[in-house]
């Protein structure tokens, strides 16, 4: 799968900014997706050409650059956050494949940006995937204790598609149950929470 990401066309920015251009009275909004954006140090100058012919922005995001995060956030370059919470902190690090003294850096900066978030100064929401084999529905509870309170929740269903672990391409489960019962308890705890 790697080697079919490196085959994408890239496109100019030029076109980019020329796109929106022509569909100004067509969309109202971006979003920006990656791999993680915040990894890239012109995030806020990009965010800032789109900001100028009046989009709105959405940034889906990891969480792990809190700094790139309030920086965005101050400047009022995003309308709206999407944080992907992984797992619980506990097995974080497992989770997303981190190993060593690197661990103790990613949890500082997932909880600081997770509590940037609660503060509400631009519209977010949390969301994880459901994915059979890594969570389980007590570490669905503990995600939610660390949370609560806050804004918007989602669970949202695996999709065995285009994955990087073959593995994973070869499930077919059905986690409705499971989903609707971690909604069930997680619902007293934001405004709101929801299934996707």
């Amino acid at each position: 799968m790697p080697e079919k990401i490196i085959k994408q066309p890239v496109m100019a920015l030029s076109d980019f900014y020329d796109f929106l251009k022509k569909r100004q009275s067509q969309l109202e909004a971006v979003v920006i997706c990656g791999g993680e954006p915040t990894i890239n140090p012109d995030l806020p100058a990009f965010c800032g050409q789109i900001k100028k012919m009046g989009y709105k922005i959405k940034l889906d995001t990891n969480g792990s650059n809190p700094l790139m995060l309030k920086d965005l956030r101050q400047k009022r370059l995003v309308d709206y956050l999407a944080m992907d919470i992984k797992a619980p902190l506990k097995k974080y690090a497992s989770v997303a494949g981190f190993t060593g003294h690197a661990v103790n850096y990613l949890v500082d900066n997932i909880q600081k940006s997770a509590e940037l978030l609660k503060q509400g100064l631009v519209d977010y929401e949390f969301r994880t995937t459901f994915v059979p084999g890594l969570h389980t529905k007590e570490d669905i509870a503990d995600i939610v204790k660390w949370l609560k309170p806050a804004k918007k929740y989602f669970l949202q269903h695996f999709r065995p598609e285009k994955t990087l672990d073959p593995t994973f391409a070869q499930m077919k489960i059905d986690l409705t149950e499971e989903i609707n019962q971690c909604l069930v308890m997680a619902s007293p705890f934001f405004e709101i929470t929801q299934a996707r």
